[in-house]
């Protein structure tokens, strides 16, 4: 299998460059799909377009049991620095999370499985090229959350995904057991006063001087509030207030974000930032408190998490399996893991010895471990339909 990948380096990477330099924000992915769907009609698998609007859905085989291979699609809105031959050409877009590699990745997969069709064992395989991870609709719901509301995953017996990690040494993989990516929910309040002079504070509510006071309130919630023993995050991205020197305005704009893994905690955490908020009004003021329910936490079966590391040892050796590194990060393939058992391993994709975060403008990747990625992806679907049909 891994012979069978090296030897479509060179499309992987022609692939994966074309969508680099063709980047589209979620649900807009027109011109990524229509692709993707001609490379798969050439492989000739039977495909489904407009799923959850933008995706794209192949199947390879028929029958019970059913795995299913998940990428995405979607872009950003960054502006690219790198100085690349392939870098974006639509103004303002930007590849800058591995989507393009992810699929360029599922593209090698159905390749090489359908090239050994008559081999596979029974069952279906089934590709899932999903839109708009980074974002949502005018509904809150990303294309994971539509794929899964749409059907395809309907009948799925284990489900599997990779992500690729700038930050990473190449060609390194971890997989975690149980919870791997939190639940990622955010929220946005306002701290109402009465605003007035800056002459005589003594005559206002001052919302400033207040939201110093929700802030501390805030900020000790993980410490105080939560056990340390559950992981947990509260960090506030925006604060906006006033418009001149002398004027106390009367209200204070606050955005923030939530992260956890366990429901207990997430429902906590919901619970104590509303009581956090309350401290305004000791001091006279008020508050609204909205909270956005985001994507739960991925949760990787520990069984099919399992399956990836041997097959990762058995194909790469066991040199290429690495402790998992953990982090607060969110993804909405938790919604397929909802819907079926599975597992999303990372892939480390470090580019060169510059500092080269995800969401950055100067995200890259190192496309020599695409072929890594598919052989793995490919390998691991094998073995769990074999692995599903003697239960």
């Amino acid at each position: 299998m891994l012979d069978q990948a090296q030897a479509l380096a060179e499309q992987l990477t022609e692939w994966r460059r074309d969508f680099h330099a063709h980047p589209e924000l979620g649900f807009r992915e027109v011109r990524t799909a229509n692709a993707i769907t001609g490379v798969l009609n050439d492989i000739g698998l039977e495909v489904q377009t407009g799923v959850a609007k933008t995706g794209v859905v192949a199947r390879l085989g028929e029958g019970r049991p059913v795995v299913a291979i998940r990428a995405d699609m979607d872009a950003l809105p960054i502006i690219e620095v790198n100085d690349i031959p392939y870098a974006s050409t639509n103004e303002g877009v930007m590849h800058a999370c591995g989507h393009d590699a992810h699929s360029a990745i599922l593209l090698g997969v159905a390749r090489i499985l359908s090239a050994n069709a008559a081999t596979l064992p029974p069952g279906e395989i089934r590709f899932l090229f999903q839109p708009s991870e980074e974002s949502q609709d005018d509904e809150l719901k990303s294309g994971g959350q539509r794929m899964v509301e749409e059907g395809a995953l309907d009948g799925v017996d284990r489900v599997i995904a990779l992500h690729v990690a700038s930050d990473v040494e190449a060609g390194k993989i971890w997989v975690e057991d149980e919870y791997a990516m939190a639940a990622s929910d955010s929220f946005q309040a306002t701290v109402t006063g009465t605003g007035g002079h800056g002459a005589y504070p003594d005559r206002v509510i001052d919302p400033l001087f207040i939201t110093t006071q929700v802030l501390n309130a805030v900020y000790a919630i993980p410490s105080r509030w939560i056990s340390p023993l559950r992981p947990r995050v509260i960090s506030i991205g925006a604060i906006h207030a006033g418009e001149t020197t002398n004027v106390i305005p009367a209200e204070v704009r606050i955005q923030g974000t939530i992260r956890s893994f366990d429901e207990e905690t997430r429902r906590k955490l919901w619970a104590e930032l509303e009581r956090a908020f309350t401290v305004s009004r000791v001091f006279g003021g008020d508050y609204t408190l909205k909270i956005n329910e985001g994507y739960p936490a991925t949760y990787n079966d520990p069984d099919v998490a399992s399956t990836i590391r041997t097959v990762v040892g058995d194909l790469l050796g066991p040199d290429a399996l690495i402790d998992p590194i953990a982090g607060m990060g969110s993804e909405d393939f938790s919604y397929m893991v909802q819907a079926a058992p599975g597992a999303m391993f990372m892939l480390g994709a470090k580019y060169d010895e510059k500092s080269r975060p995800h969401h950055t403008p100067v995200f890259n990747i190192n496309e020599s471990v695409l072929p890594a990625g598919v052989a793995v992806l490919a390998e691991t679907a094998i073995r769990l339909l074999r692995e599903a049909a003697s239960g």
